[in-house]
């Protein structure tokens, strides 16, 4: 296959990552001196069937954010046609399904590259073109994956919604994208769980007039209903379709897909990414940061409905050709085993997941851990929230061994890709810290007024002065919604809305959302901070923290915290938590109020609510807002009726 453009530069299918901390230090100086160079220098190992003409034009007060402008390309042909020639027989993904005892599933490069071209066929069989928004409405089964590379192979735009949304989550994410085509399946495997995915789909249409077709995987071979004329079934539709596909040109700054954040108060924000810069700068991060070698295989536990699994499950390792687990369960089914089974079964190197399930994994205990060898693991990753510093020394023990680094990353939906990191090997990691930026990033410090707030030791609000290639270009639909929201706040700089310490060392600790660290007493409390220190009491495994009015400090301190000893006494119980956090932090730390409860009020993403614990502290028992997307909608009112 030959594309017009394809030797200048490097024309490499990976990059040179970065080996020693000298290398990174000179890496990031050249990215920060002449970032429009570093960047190019970057981009030149693709495919594009154009140059850009430019690399950089941007301002944070409209704003305004291009990379690789004029450049023309088509994302698929970096991740799969290029590998081709060299890759076409490697395993592209090992599909690990729901159940142990089911068939699991492998997709070389070969493989994948046909399937994508037929799906892309497909849809434009079904009316879809460039530019059409596509809903992708799946759980983790490799067609997924596959209907995200054929939106993009002929420039449809893909707009994944998490398979555990609601119909009136999904509707309102149709709507506001006006998607033409929705791709589901008939139900998805959950645990021990099934879930009725396309009757989901079916209520959400009820609204959604724009929807023209649904296509329709069959995985769980549920009773299902079929819309003559709207729905068909994929089966059948791929036997309709061949393999030639060509991939349509796309500019740079087209758009590459739409994802939702989770839209905690008033309605999801559609976030844009776009073509070129999302490219390299996912690339770039994920063979630095993971320190990704040839061959290696890569795990990623996130669910593609979020954009961990849009940036390092589907794009990232298809670009430089790795190899990747994708898993269909939960880490605890059948038992709290099946991480480290399938770890030892595909002899993963790399293995990237949230603290959530690293802490649900420790509670579960080391028996679930001891039947398994877990040699075969070289990086660990943690995404997600900051990692506290307990189950970061029960990860780094108990599945690293002590050999193996950790790479505790922070980014954002709005970031595209990894911002602030270790490099595995590299950096010199501290438990809690995401320690220094990755080249390209350069982070600022200030106060409430926008103040740079200079030097070590410090803390303030994590703002970024300078573009890099995936950042957000607007909201759907919305350009305004996107200035206020990250660029307003603070004048010419981009505003991450998450507080942050940087210690004597320069390293980086986010301490939570700035609407989530408390001013007691004069003092900014980060709740990750408090949470990390009550998380390390043996009996608690997990804990919430939230502000409330307080008479004498301004805020006080209410923590909702889940005890795993069902006998222990609450008041003892309370007393050493309260020393714990003293002893961790400082008196001035202190939880004025601790409530036991046997949950948190979790979306289904995973996500604490932290809105409804505000409420609770606060004593709004009546004014809680929309809990549509509550996993357990019983917790809350268990925590009501509890209140302090």
């Amino acid at each position: 296959m030959r594309f017009s453009f394809s030797n200048f530069g490097r024309n490499r299918s990976t990059m040179a990552t970065i080996n020693t901390l000298e290398q990174y230090q000179q890496e990031y100086q050249k990215s920060v001196n002449d970032p429009e160079g570093f960047w190019a220098e970057k981009a030149e190992q693709f495919v594009w069937k154009k140059k850009w003409d430019s690399v950089l034009d941007w301002n944070f007060s409209e704003p305004k954010n291009k990379w690789f402008i004029g450049g023309k390309l088509n994302i698929t042909e970096n991740c799969l046609d290029r590998h081709l020639e060299k890759r076409a027989d490697q395993i592209a993904y090992y599909w690990e399904p729901n159940d142990p005892h089911a068939k699991a599933v492998s997709y070389t490069y070969k493989q994948l590259h046909e399937q994508v071209c037929k799906f892309a066929n497909v849809l434009k069989n079904n009316g879809a073109q460039k530019g059409d928004r596509i809903c992708i409405y799946m759980p983790m089964v490799p067609e997924l994956a596959i209907a995200v590379l054929a939106c993009a192979r002929i420039g449809a735009v893909h707009s994944v919604v998490f398979g555990g949304f609601s119909a009136s989550a999904l509707s309102g994410r149709i709507q506001d994208s006006d998607c033409k085509i929705v791709i589901c399946t008939d139900g998805a495997y959950r645990g021990a769980k099934g879930i009725p995915m396309k009757d989901t789909v079916d209520e959400a249409l009820e609204v959604c007039p724009s929807v023209e077709k649904v296509i329709v995987l069959e995985h769980t071979q549920s009773n299902i209903r079929m819309v003559e004329g709207r729905d068909v079934m994929w089966k059948n539709e791929m036997e309709k379709v061949n393999a030639d596909c060509p991939a349509e040109p796309m500019d740079a700054e087209d758009m590459l897909f739409i994802l939702y954040t989770s839209g905690s108060t008033g309605k999801p924000k559609g976030v844009v990414h776009t073509c070129g810069g999302y490219m390299v700068y996912t690339q770039y991060t994920f063979e630095n940061v993971f320190n990704y070698r040839e061959g290696e295989v890569f795990w990623c536990t996130a669910d593609i409905g979020w954009i961990t699994g849009h940036s390092y499950i589907v794009y990232a390792p298809l670009l430089s050709g790795a190899t990747s687990v994708m898993f269909e369960g939960v880490p605890t089914y059948p038992d709290a085993g099946r991480f480290w089974q399938v770890i030892d079964k595909y002899k993963v190197n790399i293995f990237y997941t949230a603290p959530t399930a690293i802490r649900a994994l420790e509670v579960a205990g080391l028996d679930f851990v001891k039947p398994y060898k877990l040699d075969s693991l070289r990086v660990l990753g943690s995404v997600g929230e900051p990692i506290n510093e307990e189950a970061w020394n029960w990860y780094n023990i108990n599945i690293g061994k002590g050999k193996c680094p950790i790479v505790d990353t922070w980014w954002q939906t709005e970031t595209g890709g990894m911002m602030i990191s270790p490099i595995a090997g590299v950096t010199k990691t501290k438990p809690g810290f995401a320690t220094l930026p990755l080249p390209g990033v350069q982070p600022i410090l200030v106060d409430d007024k926008g103040n740079e707030i200079i030097g070590n030791g410090v803390e303030g609000n994590l703002c970024i002065k300078f573009p890099w290639p995936s950042i957000i270009r607007t909201t759907y639909g919305d350009h305004e919604r996107c200035r206020q929201n990250y660029f307003a706040t603070y004048p010419n700089l981009y505003f991450t809305g998450d507080g942050c310490k940087r210690d004597e060392d320069g390293y980086y600790r986010i301490t939570g959302r700035v609407d989530d660290v408390m001013n007691v007493s004069g003092h900014r409390i980060g709740t990750a901070e408090v949470e990390s220190a009550i998380n390390m009491h043996a009996d608690i495994v997990e804990s919430a923290v939230v502000g409330y009015p307080h008479d004498i400090k301004g805020q006080g301190i209410y923590a909702y915290v889940i005890c795993t000893n069902k006998n222990k006494d609450q008041e003892a119980l309370r007393k050493e938590i309260l020393a714990e956090v003293t002893k961790v932090i400082g008196p001035i730390a202190k939880p004025d109020k601790i409530q036991i409860v046997s949950g948190l009020p979790k979306t289904r993403s995973g996500k604490i609510m932290r809105r409804i614990l505000r409420k609770v502290a606060e004593g709004e028992m009546n004014n809680l807002g929309d809990t549509s997307t509550l996993l357990d909608p019983n917790v809350v009112e268990e925590i009501k009726a509890g209140a302090l």
